[in-house]
């Protein structure tokens, strides 16, 4: 008797344990579950509606987590494209004003290329007044020798040792006509001698180039006191140089007292040529 239990017990475990059977009773416990849910739910108690609250909660929490990602890989995306807009728009800027500076180094070439023009085409004009401008073709520079060569020759009517100044400054005077050219010797030149005027006593001295960047003043009167900053004129004296050209300003330099020229002499695109008589017996 006691067997045959033992072998019913057995065979009603073993049926319990089969697939189907597991199925069936999972299914049968979700139904009977979802009848109590629904029957408290319509009952409307207090712990039920408790725990549908935090349940919701629970869920819509859980839904905004998970659906931040998505949100934020949008939010990268559309920055993302800004940026990259950002950085095309810049660059098409940095060419397009890359461009319009281009543009304006030309018009400004241009413009002094038709200032230099109209200059030449005045100076075509006033070959026959009394002075002349003519264009600066090679500046000859060498630590002792300072001259320039200028497009008027002996065809502009130029002789020997007519003086030269850059608006109303002198520069020097001409020491080599050719048909076509000739050559200025700068007020800075070793070979340079100028006789000069300056100061309110009416000062005379001669100005010597000394092959630097200023001349100096030389056979001062004796007694003479030096002082700065005195505006040095021609003196005429040596029947060439009109009187009264300004050259520049004294500066005390030490022993010496050297003359600042007012016309740099490194900066000469055109210069007048005054067309005056004279004797070349002194220039030969």
């Amino acid at each position: 008797m006691s067997s045959s239990r033992d072998d019913f017990t057995i065979a009603v475990r073993s049926a319990l344990l089969q697939k189907g059977t597991r199925h069936k009773f999972s299914l049968f416990f979700l139904l009977s579950l979802s009848v109590i849910i629904f029957f408290l739910d319509i009952k409307e108690f207090t712990f039920t509606s408790y725990i549908r609250s935090t349940l919701n909660d629970l869920i819509y929490r859980v839904s905004n987590v998970a659906t931040s990602p998505a949100r934020i890989f949008a939010e990268v995306n559309k920055d993302i494209k800004n940026v990259i807009f950002v950085y095309r728009e810049n660059k098409d800027l940095k060419k397009e004003l890359n461009n319009l500076r281009a543009k304006d180094f030309e018009v400004e070439f241009l413009k002094n290329q038709n200032l230099n023009l109209r200059k030449t085409l005045e100076a075509e004009k006033n070959i026959e007044n009394e002075n002349t401008l003519a264009k600066v073709l090679l500046d000859k520079d060498s630590p002792y020798l300072k001259s320039i060569i200028i497009n008027r020759g002996s065809k502009s009517g130029i002789i020997k040792g007519m003086p030269v100044v850059d608006g109303n400054y002198l520069i020097g005077r001409i020491v080599e006509v050719n048909f076509l050219s000739s050559r200025v010797l700068l007020l800075n030149d070793l070979n340079s001698r100028i006789p000069v005027t300056f100061g309110s006593e009416d000062t005379q001295a001669i100005l010597s180039g000394i092959g630097g960047k200023q001349p100096k003043l030389e056979y001062l009167p004796e007694q003479y006191i030096p002082e700065k900053n005195v505006t040095v004129f021609t003196s005429g004296k040596d029947g060439i140089f009109s009187p009264g050209i300004p050259i520049g300003k004294t500066i005390i330099e030490k022993d010496d007292i050297v003359v600042k020229l007012f016309s740099d002499p490194n900066q000469l695109s055109f210069v007048t040529v005054q067309l005056i008589q004279i004797n070349n017996e002194d220039f030969k």
